[in-house]
């Protein structure tokens, strides 16, 4: 399957995969790239060497283009910013803030820049910017999410840009790659179905309660302090939205998620650590090699796109 992402990214499908705090490291951002799709390294607020060493680490395991995830509001996203340039990283997505002070640097050194973005408005700004495409993220996805859905947002981002648009947010198979291409993207981005691969590092307790997970099991913690993020339920994420009800202070509210992320993914801890995944966690029920993932998301789509030539051509 030949689109305009896998075009610009020299990837042999239009599959990437999320750049998720604590889970997106060069284990799986390899593995993913090695199956023909293009892995990411997440920066979070990793200290700048240690991302460094990520990207060495993935050079070593894959030959194929990997990118690295910069989360902008983190202290060292200025360094991490240099370091792609210095390490020659292929591709770079960046979220939480707009990259157009780096841009430049960027765009000298080769580097294809893909904004997360959360409204058209946004992705507008990034394509005069100058990134080369856009992620639109639905609020469907784990993690940090904006109040679109993927349904509404895709279609109004593919409208509002002439540069490609990857849809994110809810999509877990082939059945979520063949209607985001159908909305107007040009490929996908996945986190969460990629959390529960053979290659992810993340801690078996996490990755069982993603196999267990039902449609109606994640929630959205901190919509009060602007800052909203969807979890699985567990007993923290009951914590916090008792807290969030009774008004508690921004800084009470932190207080329980300090760490938190780490606990669940490193740790295990299922019960206080913050269980990052998104809706589709539901679709989720099976531990799969990164390359089984992407055979199968990308047979299945491509079934589907073939009925859908067949009705549409009828």
């Amino acid at each position: 399957m030949r689109t305009g992402i896998t075009d610009l990214l020299k990837t042999e499908y239009p599959l990437i995969q999320g750049g998720m705090a604590w889970v997106a490291e060069h284990h799986l951002a390899a593995a993913v790239s090695n199956a023909g799709g293009l892995g990411l390294i997440g920066a979070a607020a990793a200290p700048p060497e240690v991302v460094r060493e990520e990207i060495r680490e993935t050079k070593k395991r894959t030959k194929n283009p990997f990118g690295v995830n910069i989360m902008l509001m983190s202290p060292n996203a200025e360094d991490v910013a240099r370091i792609v340039i210095e390490e020659g990283v292929p591709v770079v997505t960046t979220g939480a803030g707009s990259p157009a002070k780096y841009m430049e640097a960027w765009k000298t050194a080769g580097i294809i820049v893909i904004p997360v973005v959360a409204s058209a408005a946004m992705a507008k700004m990034m394509e005069r910017a100058g990134a080369d495409a856009v992620v639109a993220e639905g609020m469907e996805s784990g993690g940090h999410i904006g109040s679109a859905t993927t349904m509404t947002l895709v279609p109004q981002v593919a409208d509002a840009v002439s540069i490609p648009v990857i849809a994110a947010g809810g999509i877990a198979d082939g059945r979520g790659l063949a209607a985001a291409l159908m909305l107007g993207a040009k490929g996908v981005q996945m986190g969460t179905r990629f959390v529960v691969s053979a290659e992810s590092i993340v801690h078996k307790n996490f990755k069982e309660r993603i196999l267990k997970a039902r449609d109606i099991d994640s929630e959205v913690t901190g919509m009060s302090t602007g800052h909203p993020i969807r979890v699985l339920r567990n007993q923290m994420s009951r914590q916090y939205l008792k807290m969030e009800k009774e008004g508690a202070s921004f800084e009470e509210l932190e207080r329980i998620t300090v760490g938190a992320l780490r606990k669940a993914v490193v740790e295990g801890d299922v019960v206080n650590g913050s269980l990052m995944a998104g809706q589709c966690a539901g679709l989720v029920k099976k531990e799969q090699t990164c390359r089984e993932i992407i055979e199968e998301v990308m047979a299945e789509a491509e079934a589907l796109l073939g009925h859908a030539e067949e009705f549409t051509t009828a």
